[in-house]
């Protein structure tokens, strides 16, 4: 540490929008000090369980999540970021410098804070959803990330918000048909959204519906277990029915990681952590937030690292303005 043991930029998270930060303070020479986390958060962020990503710019044959995030990882750290793969369990923001404690009992103090804790997509909670994820075989959260697999092919979309309703039309881009599965037969959704997938004659409908099975077989080189159909059950009935798919999308909302920071910041009506104007900068003078913690719509490797980019940079002129 530096200044009598006082970190200039402490970065919880990492991730895209984390390891961005790192990148930018190393470079600026304030040596920030990341807390990228463990398990059951997961170091480097949900592309940690995402397989082929071909739309983060500069991998023309495209390239797997975690080893975008290594190499995100290693170009911070060869700059001078230092990591830590812990939690951070509390922080203070009432006092000055900043205090957080991690998870082994270990006090950072810090000039600035950069929060970097991502969002996770809510899942189904049945059997064989996060390891069909994990390899890419069937089961996605993402469809602007995962659509373009599923060309010329039969897939659905589970969900009842906005949400789903644009997944479910954005996907229609790729596959023959798109269903949308949803346990009941009236819609969260703004109407002109549902009307917009009523009207998209490659959407069709399972309502009063819910997913109870996903139904495998090896396949690839791999010999990995892969999505060809789900078993749903009828939430008024309970009949169960097995519909060929190729591709399931959850689109049943996302969860910010914000616990830590609930006693100290503000958040929208979605849960997400509130930046001021076009800044990184959230109410507190110090303390900035970037990536999918603070972002509900867009969601994406790219936008998240060009918030990060945003949040070291507003950062470094916080240290300079403060002298510090």
């Amino acid at each position: 540490m530096t200044d009598n043991n006082i970190e200039k930029v402490l970065i919880i998270g990492s991730g895209p929008a984390g390891w961005t930060a790192a990148l930018y303070t190393a470079r600026a020479t304030l040596t920030p000090l990341v807390y990228e986390g463990s398990a059951p958060n997961l170091p480097g962020g949900q592309l940690m369980i995402t397989s082929d990503v071909e739309n983060y710019p500069g991998f023309p044959e495209g390239v797997l999540g975690p080893e975008l995030m290594e190499k995100f990882k290693a170009q911070a750290e060869r700059f001078g970021a230092r990591v830590v793969t812990e939690n951070i369990a509390s922080v203070d923001f009432n006092q000055r410098p900043f205090v957080a404690t991690s998870e082994s009992g270990t006090e950072i103090k810090a000039h600035t804070v950069i929060i970097a804790t991502g969002a996770n997509a809510k899942l189904l909670g049945i059997d064989k959803e996060k390891e069909i994820i994990a390899s890419g075989a069937g089961v996605s959260a993402c469809a602007t990330c995962d659509g373009a697999f599923y060309k010329d092919v039969d897939v659905a979309v589970v969900g009842g918000g906005d949400s789903a309703m644009e997944e479910a039309n954005f996907l229609t881009r790729y596959a023959k048909s798109v269903t949308i599965i949803h346990r009941r037969e009236g819609f969260r959704a703004s109407k002109i959204m549902v009307d917009r997938a009523q009207n998209n004659p490659k959407i069709k409908w399972e309502l009063n519906q819910e997913v109870a099975e996903l139904l495998t077989e090896k396949q690839g080189i791999m010999n990995n277990d892969t999505l060809v159909a789900v078993k749903t059950k009828n939430t008024q009935t309970g009949e169960e029915k097995e519909i060929p798919f190729q591709g399931l999308f959850v689109a049943i909302g996302h969860s910010p990681t914000t616990g830590l920071f609930k006693d100290y910041l503000s958040f929208d009506d979605k849960g997400y952590i509130k930046t001021l104007g076009q800044s990184a900068k959230t109410e507190i003078e110090g303390v900035f937030a970037c990536g999918d913690v603070q972002d509900s719509y867009y969601r994406q490797a790219i936008t998240a690292s060009g918030s990060g980019c945003m949040a070291a940079i507003d950062a470094e002129r916080y240290l300079e303005g403060k002298g510090l």
